[in-house]
């Protein structure tokens, strides 16, 4: 795979230096987002963009990352190998200044990356800036040379240690515990991010080793993924009834743009739609969501209304018809990708749409002719979708009829909080009306709101839009919450300009009851309200696990662990009296100054923030978990069991 020619031509010339790398240690946040675990592992995957850049470039086809015993990290490839030689302008190595200066690297030279995922040339540097210590060892030319550095600054020259026919990049570094809140890096964050590149990137074989609990025998996952983005499709709808034997797979590139695309339709009733620019997750799509929908929906709508499918439909067929029920994966490279934001979480480049629009309809209809069985259960598909909007438009109408509204039409149950600034308040959904009288009686009604919810709600991951909006309690909480659905772009979209909350904290009993409640609306929101839990706006409570007694002294412990700790440190006082110790079955067991003091008090309780890392992680795993499918949600709970502790 690596070409002499190739690695020749990339070398100091190719490195083109922007500014000096200035206050990262100082102001992390600013580079990496935060300094909690999101921005620990994000430190990985800076160093991985250079690896996966190299197989976009075609000089790379394995990668490998390690955690180590002391959660270092080892990133290693065996593409070309950061150049070595001396910069014409920084005078000092290449490397040198690819390691210690911002805005340094080969990406910004066309001729060096065609395209590339990290566009701003800090990732290298900043993980270095951030790392007490940084190894780079570069096998290239014959050689292999190594440089190190601590906080940022090279502590050695660089050093010619050996000789090879490899060639290829290594960078060994500790993250700095002085910056970073926690430097343990966690095994299934990163194999998410891993297994998705390797989707991406089909022929790429990428690594994961982990060292930390057996060093002898390591844990270790391996990717690879022959077919790509088909494997990805596969991957996601594994829990779902599909209504082809494979997915639709195009490939075409027009002006320098490459798109790849596979989706294919299955039985259930929503859309799901995944978009990558140079890898780079765009949660927010852009002009290649747009392109790819434009694309779809005048194409099938042309060859429906030519072979008649829609001859016997009253109303209009629309593009949302089109896409329920659809699973896509829509992969763009991009020379010069322009993202709205810092965030790179929406392409905004008007010449992508027009790309992706002219090779999605050329490809489609070809398949649409060359497939007539696969073609007809489609158009079934889409004629279902378009009696069920239709009956589903008159719910969706009610619940906002409902919601347009004064105070007196707010759910009966809610106990609403007399603060009418939605950044100050927050709303408890509540399991039962047992648990909810306490919560109401607990709560600090100035910011506190109380909607108690009748048993389990409608698991929406099975039911088709017109149920989930004739459901009552649903209706509930679209009303209390004060958004309403519709918007001038979107009939579908959520609309936010009325919310009454900021905090939705979602409070359960800590068993297994509580647990599927709170799947269950979590599954709501990810279906229904993403933007609500993309705003960060979305909280799972944590009320204590037991209440430990010992004459006058009371302490409450969330978990087995931390309960045995102090029965053992109570033990060691000598203290003869005895230790009572309550295990909390349900939030109806706590009076309401005890519901108050361990879980609804911002001064002493613990919330969790629902996040969303990985989109298209958490729609395959909650069409796992609440889909229909058995055996995929039955391997799921055998390979987790060893987490999970039943109490009697």
């Amino acid at each position: 795979m690596n070409e002499v020619n190739a690695i020749n031509d990339y070398n100091a010339n190719n490195i083109q230096v922007l500014e000096g790398l200035e206050a990262v240690r100082k102001r992390p946040a600013m580079y990496i987002g935060d300094t909690s675990e999101r921005g620990l592992h994000h430190l990985v995957y800076e160093v991985l963009d250079n690896s996966i850049d190299e197989a976009l470039a075609g000089y790379c086809d394995n990668i490998k990352v390690i955690i180590h015993n002391d959660n270092a990290i080892t990133v290693m490839d065996n593409g070309r190998g950061i150049p070595v030689d001396m910069h014409p302008i920084e005078n000092r190595p290449a490397l040198e200044v690819v390691m210690t200066m911002l805005h340094a690297g080969g990406k910004f030279d066309k001729d060096t990356y065609k395209v590339s995922g990290g566009l701003h040339g800090v990732g290298v540097s900043c993980v270095n800036a951030l790392s007490k210590k940084m190894i780079a060892t570069i096998k290239r030319d014959g050689k292999i040379w190594q440089q190190t550095y601590e906080c940022g600054k090279p502590i050695t020259e660089l050093q010619c240690i050996g000789e090879t026919m490899e060639t290829g990049t290594t960078i060994y570094f500790e993250p700095d515990d002085s910056i970073f809140q926690n430097i343990d890096f966690k095994y299934d964050i990163l194999s998410k991010r891993l297994r998705e590149l390797a989707f991406l990137n089909r022929g790429v074989t990428i690594e994961l080793m982990d060292e930390r609990f057996n060093p002898d025998e390591p844990r270790i996952s391996t990717f690879y993924y022959e077919n790509g983005l088909i494997d990805f499709i596969h991957y996601l709808d594994e829990s779902r009834q599909v209504l082809m034997p494979e997915p639709i797979y195009i490939e075409g590139e027009k002006d320098n743009i490459k798109v790849e695309i596979a989706f294919e339709y299955n039985d259930s009733y929503i859309e799901n739609v995944h978009t990558f620019v140079n890898n780079i997750n765009t949660i927010e799509g852009g002009t290649h969501l747009a392109g790819f929908r434009r694309a779809l929906t005048r194409t099938m709508k042309a060859y429906g209304d030519e072979q008649g499918y829609f001859d016997k439909v009253k109303f209009e067929i629309s593009g949302d018809d089109f896409r329920e029920g659809l699973t896509a994966i829509l992969s763009v490279k991009v020379p010069e990708p322009q993202f709205e934001g810092q965030t790179k979480t929406k392409l905004g480049n008007s010449e992508v749409a027009g790309a992706v629009d002219s090779i999605v309809s050329e490809h489609l209809s070809y398949y649409l002719q060359e497939h007539p069985k696969e073609t007809r259960e489609i158009f079934n598909k889409v004629v279902l979708a378009a009696s069920a909007r239709h009956a589903a438009r008159k719910a969706r109408e009610m619940v906002l009829r409902k919601t347009v509204f004064s105070s007196a039409q707010l759910p009966g149950k809610l106990a609403d909080c007399s603060e009418t600034d939605p950044a100050k308040c927050e709303i408890f959904l509540v399991e039962g009306d047992s648990a909810g009288g306490t919560a109401k009686q607990g709560r600090n009604r100035l910011f506190q709101a109380i909607l108690p919810l009748r048993g389990k709600i409608l698991n929406v991951e099975k039911a088709a839009d017109h149920r989930v909006f004739e459901s009552e309690e649903i209706r509930n909480i679209y009303t209390a919450l004060g958004v309403t659905i519709g918007t001038p772009d979107d009939p579908k979209a959520l609309n936010l300009e009325k919310l009454r909350y900021h905090k939705v904290i979602i409070m359960t009993d800590a068993d297994v009851d509580g647990s599927h409640i709170t799947t269950l609306i979590l599954t709501f929101f990810f279906r229904y309200m993403r933007e609500l839990i993309e705003k960060g706006y979305v909280y799972i409570a944590a009320p204590p696990l037991y209440l430990m007694r010992q004459g006058n002294k009371k302490i409450y412990c969330w978990s087995d662990d931390e309960r045995d700790k102090i029965l053992a440190e109570w033990k060691q006082t000598g203290d003869k009296r005895n230790i009572h110790i309550q295990r909390y079955k349900g939030l109806g067991e706590m009076n309401a100054e005890q519901l108050w003091e361990t879980t609804m008090n911002p001064e002493t309780r613990i919330l969790n923030r629902v996040t969303i890392e990985n989109a298209a992680e958490a729609d395959r795993v909650f069409s796992m978990l609440m889909g229909e499918d058995v055996p995929p949600r039955r391997q799921f709970i055998e390979a987790n069991a060893r987490l999970a502790k039943i109490d009697a």
